[in-house]
């Protein structure tokens, strides 16, 4: 299935105020359980952080993580960039219209080496699987970094990402590259590329991924058949979005021995 298509759609209709945009980013926070996630290892990374330090936003698709950094620490200065150059005119429209001027917004391709030692945090939240050159990626992203600096990636793992559980299965998403990262291989890679791995945390459990099929793949099947369905959603997820935010809370909380989603944090020391 095609995911950008539908992913337009949306953010077509977020655009056009800042209003909308606010709520649409909400929205993203609390039906995207890889969203809790992040927002956590982002707090737990940065929290204490007393002086102005720079992130890298590297494929920051809609915004919504530089708009929480940048409205959590206003300390930061925030680089963000993606390949797609509507993504980032919106943010160039809506980010100044909010008030937010720390953010600075543009279009670059990661396997392109374009920095150095500039950045104190890289973040990078569901952006590798569709690159297919990730050496390079992570060799750019250390380059990239100061000395001190962090690395946090969130991305799919092998044991069910993207949807896939066999060997021959087709990927949910068309846009990936890959399906997943196994831990050793995505460790052995930010290794080879420099970095010291802090950890790795399965996110989306066996409980998670119920609710990432209740919350997200159904509802896209559905609308990727049709665009009619857009109509029924609101009452779909009226009758199921309680229970799946009570198995995300569930997921949230537990420790996964494995899931199909994967948070990573590396440093360079």
């Amino acid at each position: 299935m095609q995911y950008d298509p539908i992913k337009n759609i949306i953010g077509d209709v977020a655009k056009k105020a800042p209003l909308l945009r606010k709520f649409f980013y909400w929205l993203l926070g609390v039906m995207f359980l890889r969203t809790w996630y992040v927002k956590r290892a982002l707090r737990e990374l940065l929290t204490g952080t007393k002086d102005a330090f720079a992130l890298f936003d590297a494929g920051s698709g809609f915004g919504q993580y530089s708009y929480f950094v940048a409205k959590n620490f206003p300390s930061v200065s925030i680089h963000a960039i993606d390949v797609k150059e509507d993504y980032i005119a919106d943010c160039k429209q809506f980010f100044p219209a909010t008030g937010i001027n720390n953010v600075v917004f543009g279009v670059e391709d990661l396997t392109v080496p374009a920095h150095t030692n500039r950045f104190d945090f890289i973040l990078s939240v569901d952006v590798m699987e569709h690159i297919a050159d990730d050496v390079q990626v992570f060799k750019n992203f250390f380059a990239a970094m100061k000395r001190g600096g962090r690395l946090l990636i969130h991305t799919p793992s092998n044991l069910g990402g993207s949807d896939v559980h066999a060997d021959g299965e087709k990927s949910f998403v068309e846009e990936h590259a890959r399906d997943g990262y196994s831990v050793e291989d995505i460790t052995s890679k930010l290794k080879n590329a420099g970095f010291n791995v802090l950890y790795t945390r399965y996110t989306y459990g066996p409980v998670g991924t119920i609710a990432w099929r209740l919350v997200v793949k159904y509802p896209l099947l559905m609308v990727n058949t049709s665009k009619f369905f857009f109509i029924v959603l609101p009452f779909y997820y009226l009758a199921t979005l309680w229970f799946s935010l009570i198995l995300m809370w569930i997921d949230f909380h537990a420790h996964n021995t494995t899931g199909t989603g994967l948070l990573v944090a590396a440093e360079r020391q």
